[in-house]
Parts: C-alpha cells; sequence; structure tokens
C-alpha cells in the first residue's frame, strides 16, 4: 500500500514546535544565572555544597536523559513516541521548579539547605528530561532535509533564546529591581520562582498539542518494542554503548559538553562579575543580560546561509572561538589595567558592544551542534540500521545540563577557593576585599579559557561533512527501496519516514 501523502512542514508547525523550547530556555537560564547566587550569596550555603547539590543532579542526568531517549525511541501509542511524554511532563515541572525557588521556612542550616536543593534540582531535571529529549528527538524527525534541519534548529534556538530574555525581563526588570532589593533579598525569588514555572507548563503544553497533528507522519518503533523499567534499563545501555561507537558522535558530544560547562562557569559567575567586579546597576545588568540572548536572535537566522558555504563543523568551531574571545577579553584588559575605570560610562557601553558581538557570532556554534546530531542519526542508521534520534538527542540534553551542573560545581568550588563572603549584607564591591575581586576576574577568566581550548579540539575532530552527509542520505533511501528484496536473517526493516518514502517514489 502506498504511504499517505504528507503535507508540507509549515511555517505554523515549525513555529508550534519551537515554542516548546521556550520552556527550556526559560529553566536553563534561570538556573543557570540565579540558582548558584541565591544559595550561596543570599542563603549562605557553601559554595562547593551548592556546586555539589547541581553535579549530583547531573549524575541522575546521566541515567535518566540516555533513558528518556531510548524509551521515547521505542514507545507505541495513539499519540505516538515522543508526544506522551510532552504532555506528561508539564506539571511536575512546573511543580519542582517552584518548590526550588521556594524552600520551607523550615529549611534552614547548611546540611539542611543541601538537601533541598539537591533533591528539587533532581526533581526538575528530570521532568524537563522527560520533556525535552523527546521534543528536541522530534525536531529531528520533522525533516530529512540538509538545510531545512538547520531552519528548523534555529526556529527552536530563537524561542530558547526568546525564554532567556523572558527570564532577565521578568527577573531584573520586575522580580529583582532596586525598588524592591535587588537579587539579595530572599522574598524577590518565590514569585520569581512560580512565574517562571507556569510559563515552561504553558509554553510545553502548547508545543505538544501544535504538533499533534504531524504524529501519523512520523517514525513508529519497532513492533513489540515497549518492555518492562529493567528491560528498558538494559536497552539504554545497549543503545548508548551503540552510539559511543559511532566516532563522529564521540567527538561532537565531548566537545558540547565542554563548551556547555565554560557556558555554565560563564552563566553561574555573571551576577557576580556585574555586582562586584564590574560594579554595575540593576539597571545596566538587565541590559547587558538582555543584548547576549538579542544578538543570538538576529544572529541565528544566519546560520542557514553559513552552511551553505561552510560545513556545520566549522561552523561550531568559529562559534566556540568566538564566545571565548569575546567573553575573555574585557576580563583580561581589566585584569592588565588596560580597562577604563569603574564608573566611567565606557565600560558599560564597551561589554554592551562586546556582548552583543558574541551573541550574533555565538549563536552559530549552537544551532550548528544541533543539526548537527540530526545528521549523526543518519550515520547511526546507516550503519546499525536502526533509527535513534532519542538516544542521541538524550546526550546532547545532558551535555546541555552541564551548564547548570558542571559549570556551577566549578564555579562554587572556585567560590570557596579565592574566600568568596556570603551573606545578604555584601552588598557592593565595596564590601569585598580588593583581592578577593582580583581573583574573582582570575577564576573567571583564565579558567574559561582553558576550556574553550579543550573544547576546540574536541570538535576539530568531527568528519561529517554535507558530501558524507549526502552519500549517506543516498545509500538509505537506496536501502529502502530494496527493502523487500531483502533476504531472511537481514535487521528488522524500519518503519519508513513518511515524507523520505514519498521522495523515493
Amino acid at each position: 500500500m502506498a504511504d499517505p501523502e504528507v503535507p508540507p512542514l509549515t511555517t505554523a508547525t515549525k513555529l508550534s514546535y519551537g515554542v516548546g523550547q521556550v520552556a527550556e530556555g526559560l529553566k536553563n537560564t534561570a538556573m543557570a544565572t540565579f540558582v548558584l547566587f541565591y544559595y550561596n550569596q543570599v542563603l549562605g550555603l557553601s559554595g562547593t555544597l551548592a556546586g555539589l547539590a547541581l553535579g549530583i543532579a547531573l549524575v541522575f542526568d546521566a541515567i535518566t536523559d540516555p533513558l528518556a531517549g531510548s524509551v521515547s525511541d521505542n514507545w507505541n501509542s495513539r499519540l505516538g513516541r515522543r508526544h506522551p511524554f510532552i504532555f506528561a511532563s508539564a506539571l511536575p515541572l512546573a511543580v519542582a521548579f517552584f518548590l526550588l525557588f521556594f524552600p520551607p521556612a523550615i529549611i534552614s542550616g547548611q546540611w539542611a539547605l543541601f538537601a533541598w536543593l539537591t533533591v528539587t534540582v533532581v526533581a526538575v531535571r528530570a521532568a524537563m528530561t522527560l520533556f525535552h529529549v523527546p521534543h528536541i528527538a522530534l525536531g529531528a524527525e520533522l525533516s530529512d532535509d540538509y538545510e531545512e534541519r538547520t531552519t528548523v534548529v534555529s526556529v527552536r534556538t530563537f524561542f530558547s533564546t526568546f525564554g532567556s530574555l523572558m527570564v532577565y525581563v521578568l527577573g531584573f526588570g520586575l522580580f529583582f529591581t532596586e525598588a524592591r532589593g535587588g537579587q539579595i533579598e530572599p522574598s524577590n525569588y518565590g514569585p520569581f520562582g512560580a512565574t517562571i514555572a507556569v510559563l515552561m507548563a504553558v509554553t510545553a503544553l502548547w508545543s505538544g498539542w501544535g504538533t499533534r497533528h504531524r504524529i501519523p507522519y512520523l517514525h513508529a518503533p519497532e513492533p513489540a518494542s515497549q518492555v518492562s523499567l529493567g528491560e528498558a534499563l538494559l536497552r539504554v545501555l545497549r543503545d548508548t554503548g551503540r552510539a559511543l561507537q559511532n566516532r563522529t558522535f564521540r567527538w561532537l558530544f565531548s566537545g558540547v559538553l565542554i563548551l556547555f560547562v565554560m557556558v555554565g562557569l560563564d552563566s553561574a559567575l555573571n551576577l557576580y562579575m556585574f555586582n562586584y567586579f564590574w560594579e554595575l546597576s540593576s539597571s545596566q545588568t538587565l541590559v547587558l543580560f538582555l543584548i547576549l540572548p538579542i544578538g543570538a536572535l538576529i544572529g541565528a537566522p544566519f546560520t542557514r546561509l553559513l552552511h551553505r558555504f561552510i560545513n556545520k563543523h566549522t561552523t561550531v568551531v568559529l562559534g566556540t572561538s568566538w564566545f571565548a574571545v569575546c567573553e575573555l577579553t574585557p576580563v583580561l584588559l581589566r585584569l592588565a589595567d588596560l580597562f577604563p575605570e569603574n564608573g566611567s560610562p565606557a565600560v558599560f557601553w564597551i561589554l554592551l558592544v562586546v556582548r552583543f558581538l558574541m551573541g550574533v557570532g555565538a549563536i552559530q556554534s549552537t544551532v550548528s551542534f544541533n543539526s548537527m546530531m540530526a545528521d549523526i542519526a543518519d550515520q547511526h542508521e546507516l550503519e546499525t540500521h536502526r533509527r535513534q534520534e532519542g538516544i542521541f538527542f538524550g546526550a546532547i540534553s545532558f551535555s546541555a545540563k552541564g551548564t547548570s551542573g558542571l559549570g556551577n560545581l566549578v564555579a562554587g568550588v572556585g567560590l570557596d577557593v579565592i574566600d568568596w563572603p556570603r551573606g545578604v549584607d555584601i552588598r557592593t564591591a565595596a564590601d569585598v576585599a580588593p583581592e578577593t575581586i582580583v581573583n574573582l576576574g582570575i577564576l573567571y577568566g583564565p579558567l574559561m579559557g582553558a576550556f574553550a581550548l579543550v573544547a576546540i579540539w574536541c570538535l576539530s575532530h568531527y568528519d561529517l561533512t554535507r558530501e558524507r552527509h549526502a552519500a549517506i542520505q543516498n545509500e538509505l533511501a537506496m536501502r529502502r527501496r530494496a527493502r523487500v528484496g531483502e533476504p531472511p536473517g537481514a535487521p528488522p526493516p524500519i518503519t519508513p519516514h513518511p515524507v523520505r518514502a514519498h521522495a523515493d517514489r
């Protein structure tokens, strides 16, 4: 029987799909920007314990991310493989996130705060995994085209960046204004957390509802693929092992993980840098936080154009290098006494221009490596006869969580190493010893540069070019056309993607 005619991937569908990334952008930005500062500076939790709690959550992610990918790869229901998880995640995500920013009054003392932070962060990340891994895997199934995949990822990245903008506007423009006591006032965090929680739930449900009409045209799992939890865990181990056998994937995953640790270190220390190193006002801090995603929104649409002239992995390397240079240069110039003094208007304007340019250039890296992961899924299918977007995007989801996991762990330990003072009475740079502020710049600058160099080295080993991907697509198409003639004992057939099957006819 002929495959059903597949409707085109409309702009409305792409937008509905992309809206879901607002939830992830909200969660990632809020956690990366505020959690360490809130628990360390405001509530007085040791930087090491705060970072350790966030690092422990990352250990759970190492299990739940590939598990969510593998289970959704093999889930069979009337709502398809991905949508049941997208719908089920919204309420748990909202509740867990609110509790993260609203610890009960009885939670006091170092170990009680540590335990609360650990449990709530694990819950937030588990719920986000339930949504995010199936969501980004869904994006890889919406199109097979080399360049249209970049468009889908660009839309998703646009909405992720928009989610980041919302966090900054709501945070610094509404909840953490100087009139309300700023970021150092504990009572500001509960309403902030509640607002972000509601927005995450709404955008997650919106994305699932707006893409449900594509379910009949997506991949279906192999027959009888639903198994028990124990069998699912074993399958995760097998699927992860197969994924790691892919050399291209190993280098991309390693480079992206280190890249996100660098970004996480930057995000975790930004409030400390803006408040104490650069001595900026709340309004200036808001503008500097906003200008980075604004630059990213402007830069994201150019990624597809770049991919017409240079390969995706080259774009990733260039974007990573651009991010590191823009972020490090002002700090290194200040440490070398070659930057204007604090209080000069030039400080703010130079940082504004640098952060805008950083957003425009660095976003090319983010869009490109997500598009590259879909290409790796094609390569994996050719080599193993298995279609497993979920396991690959689960790995990317895990690496992205290095932003608020390993990045915060490194930042938290670093703050304790330089003996950074804690408490609500530490409001300005005058409350901190000058040598400690210098040490903050050293922690922020050279350490981030080291991460950037390692990330670029790993990413430079990626070798799946446009030409190789085109050859892979051709081989897959030939394999599907010849499927009916396969001899007994051949690997089980994969349910063809209707879009691809239609293109083959």
